[in-house]
């Protein structure tokens, strides 16, 4: 692809973009769309949204999944010590 990225990582992207719009659970539509598990879609999502070339292709959306992955980072380690986020 011209902005650096493979095809795989345009199409996980573009799924995070519309994944509300399939049916059923999501981690299902990751197994079928993509035949991983959702633990290494997971993955692959968490090292993508760190990488330039994702921010290029697609800003508004990395920089959401970037605060959303903040979010639960924070949220986690409040419980983990026992403080009310």
């Amino acid at each position: 692809m011209p902005d650096g990225l493979s095809r795989r990582d345009a199409e996980i992207l573009a799924f995070e973009r519309q994944w509300w719009k399939y049916a059923g659970a999501k981690e299902q539509a990751v197994r079928e769309l993509f035949d991983l598990s959702p633990t290494r879609y997971y993955q692959l999502l968490n090292a993508l949204i760190d990488s330039p070339a994702a921010l290029a292709h697609d800003p508004m959306l990395v920089k959401r999944l970037r605060r959303m992955r903040t979010s639960r980072q924070r949220a986690r380690s409040a419980r983990r010590l026992g403080v009310q986020p």
